[in-house]
C-alpha cells in the first residue's frame, strides 16, 4: 500500500470515529439541530408577527431568519466536534492515535474532517427542513441549482474556517472547559455582529465596520444572497463574500494546523 493510500485510509478511520461518537451522543444531535429550528419557529414568528419588521422583504423575519440559523448550526456543531481534541487528550486516545505510523499532521487532519462534516451536515439539514417549510419563503434568486452549489460552498468553507479558528484556540487553551468559555466569549459576538438576526445595511457606521471584520458576515451574505433575497442591494457580493470567506478559512486552517499542540 503506498503511502498516499495509507494517509487515505488514516483521514477515513479518523472520520469514521468520530461520527460514530457523534451519532451516539443523542444529546449533541438533538440539541444541535433542535435550537435552530426553535429559534427560527419561536423568534422569527414572534418577530414577525409580534413586531412587524419593515427593513426585511415584505416583513417576514422568519425566511430572513433561515441564513442566520444555518451559521449559527455550523457554528456550534462544528465547535463541539472541535473539541473532541481534548476528550482524546484526557482519555489517553490521543497517546495511542501519535505511536501509529502516521504524522501528528495526518492524524490532526484527520479528526478536523470529523468537525467539518458533521458541522457542514447539520447546516444542511436545517436548510433542508427550513426549504420544506410551506411557510417560508426562499427566493433561490440564482436559480435552485445554482443556489444550493452556492450555499453548499458556503457552509463547507464556513466549517473550514471554524475549524481553523477551533485549533488555533487549542493552541493557546490547555483544558475543555477553558476552550468552551473562550470560544462562546469569541462566536457569540461574531454571530450577533453577523447579520444573522438583523439586517446590516441601515446600521452606525461602528457597527457596520465591526461587521465587515467580521468572518461570519461574509458567510451569512452570501447564504442570504442564494436563498433569501431577490437582488443584490444592500449586500456584499457574491464575489466579495466568496473570495474573503475563501481566504479567511484557508489561512486560518492553515494556521491551525501549523499551531495546534497535536502537531508541536
Amino acid at each position: 500500500m503506498t503511502s498516499a493510500a495509507r494517509t487515505v485510509n488514516a483521514w477515513g478511520a479518523l472520520l469514521t470515529r468520530d461520527l460514530r461518537a457523534f451519532f451516539r451522543s443523542r444529546s449533541q444531535l438533538t440539541s444541535s439541530l433542535l435550537l435552530p429550528l426553535m429559534l427560527l419557529a419561536i423568534l422569527g414568528i414572534g418577530v414577525t408577527e409580534g413586531l412587524e419588521p419593515t427593513r426585511v422583504r415584505d416583513g417576514d423575519y422568519v425566511s430572513f431568519l433561515v441564513s442566520g440559523m444555518i451559521v449559527m448550526t455550523a457554528l456550534f456543531s462544528s465547535t463541539f466536534s472541535s473539541a473532541s481534541f481534548y476528550q482524546d487528550r484526557d482519555s489517553g486516545m490521543l497517546k495511542v492515535l501519535l505511536v501509529s505510523p502516521h504524522s501528528p499532521a495526518v492524524i490532526l487532519l484527520g479528526k478536523s474532517l470529523g468537525a467539518i462534516v458533521i458541522g457542514s451536515a447539520q447546516a444542511l439539514i436545517v436548510l433542508a427542513v427550513a426549504a420544506a417549510i410551506p411557510a417560508i419563503e426562499l427566493e433561490w434568486q440564482y436559480g435552485v441549482v445554482v443556489s444550493l452549489a452556492l450555499a453548499v460552498t458556503t457552509v463547507i468553507g464556513l466549517n473550514v474556517l471554524l475549524s481553523g479558528l477551533a485549533q488555533v484556540l487549542a493552541s493557546r487553551i490547555r483544558t475543555m472547559q477553558g476552550f468552551h468559555l473562550v470560544m462562546n466569549l469569541v462566536l457569540f459576538p461574531m454571530l450577533f455582529f453577523s447579520g444573522a438576526f438583523f439586517p446590516l445595511a441601515n446600521l452606525p457606521g461602528w457597527l457596520y465596520g465591526l461587521a465587515l471584520a467580521n468572518p461570519l458576515t461574509y458567510a451569512v451574505d452570501l447564504l442570504q444572497l442564494a436563498l433569501y433575497a431577490d437582488g443584490s442591494d444592500g449586500y456584499l457580493g457574491v464575489g466579495v463574500d466568496l473570495a474573503v470567506l475563501g481566504t479567511l478559512a484557508l489561512a486560518l486552517f492553515v494556521w491551525g494546523m501549523r499551531r495546534h499542540p497535536l502537531v508541536d
